[in-house]
């Protein structure tokens, strides 16, 4: 069967994807109210549950649309009239802050640094001196803006200690970076099929368990389509989108699933590490340098700071790229003085050393 024809995409997603992906889409048209389509919304929900907790406590609702659907319903859908603390230690830190805010919603915002950990105990006293408890504690797993790794785990332990339920933005962290969401106590994570599962734009998804699911309907909703209780009733009565879903591109996430059970949520973080590896140390040769440090990075998107030689451009760099076939993205920090490079999608080493050599070649023209 001829190839599709395949671009490098850098970039934080969508990703690059394997042509089975690209070519489970290309299917009949179907309705999706049909059993055949209730059947593979069930088989989906379960293997995207099974990742993350146990499938049977746990239930995965599913949205059309792209991560930032899948958190703003998590984040307007769970808190209620309770109080929500956002860390905002990155753009998309910031970004939950913000829907809290069009919401209306009760929300304190815990500033941390882009580029360094949090601090538990000053978290903590933060937490402790609001004026109204806080109920509800929403983190970004893996900031995408600069390739910081949240540690979900310390942050579980303080909201079990302080009785908050935690709410975890993982669009970019799910399908790489293991995560227990019963041993952890999470309540509820949201995620997307374009990023580590390395699936097609167009489909989000919210896990939480069954009894925190069923807690929401007392919650007032501030939300229509992206209602979570609502839909997750709907997947309960009749396994289907409560308004019409992405068919085709559901048809893709599953090969991507597929591909992702087969491969191993491990064997795959370890397949982007070992590209990470290679990627960061061609940059060092190269003279540019990241934003986190190695110890607290995902080693799946790096933020690196941008060359100072004066007839640099992030504008022709990209187009020198784009040119070879690669794609990466403008920095996301203020001041924008980055440039980030994502290692993560159907890639391996051999694609970072040509991304490398094509980099090397435009540096030399400056």
């Amino acid at each position: 069967m001829k190839k599709e024809k395949r671009n490098l995409l850098l970039n934080p997603g969508p990703v690059t994807t394997s042509d089975q992906v690209k070519r489970a889409q290309v299917i009949p048209d179907k309705s999706p109210r049909e059993k055949e389509f209730q059947q593979l919304i069930t088989k989906v929900s379960s293997m995207i549950s099974g990742i993350a907790a146990s499938s049977d406590r746990y239930k995965t609702i599913l949205f059309g649309g792209s991560g930032t659907a899948a958190v703003e319903a998590m984040i307007s859908s769970t808190v209620g009239d309770g109080h929500l603390c956002v860390i905002n230690n990155g753009v998309y830190g910031a970004r939950m802050l913000e829907m809290a805010k069009s919401y209306g919603i009760s929300v304190a915002e815990y500033k941390s640094p882009l580029d360094k950990p949090i601090t538990l105990t000053e978290l903590e006293q933060f937490i402790k001196i609001q004026k109204t408890a806080i109920t509800h504690l929403a983190v970004v797993h893996h900031e995408t803006s600069t390739g910081l790794l949240n540690d979900i785990e310390s942050l579980s332990r303080l909201c079990k200690h302080n009785n908050i339920s935690l709410l975890v933005d993982a669009v970019s962290a799910f399908g790489a970076i293991p995560i227990d969401m019963e041993k952890l106590n999470v309540s509820f994570i949201a995620g997307s099929a374009n990023k580590n599962i390395q699936g097609l734009p167009g489909i989000s998804f919210v896990i939480g368990a069954k009894d925190e699911l069923e807690k929401l309907k007392k919650v007032k909703a501030k939300n229509y389509y992206l209602n979570l209780y609502e839909q997750y009733i709907h997947f309960v009565t009749f396994d289907l989108f409560r308004f019409t879903p992405p068919v085709q591109t559901l048809h893709a996430l599953k090969t991507a699933l597929e591909e992702l059970i087969k491969e191993g949520v491990d064997k795959r973080y370890e397949r982007y590490i070992s590209c990470w590896n290679l990627l960061t140390n061609g940059l060092k040769k190269l003279g540019l340098k990241l934003v986190v440090a190695p110890e607290h990075h995902s080693k799946l998107v790096s933020a690196v700071y941008e060359p100072t030689n004066k007839s640099y451009k992030f504008e022709n760099m990209h187009a020198y790229l784009a040119q070879h076939g690669i794609t990466i993205y403008k920095g996301k920090l203020a001041p924008a003085n980055s440039f980030r490079i994502a290692n993560i999608g159907d890639i391996t080493e051999k694609d970072i050393q040509h991304f490398l050599h094509v980099l090397e070649k435009y540096l030399l023209t400056l």
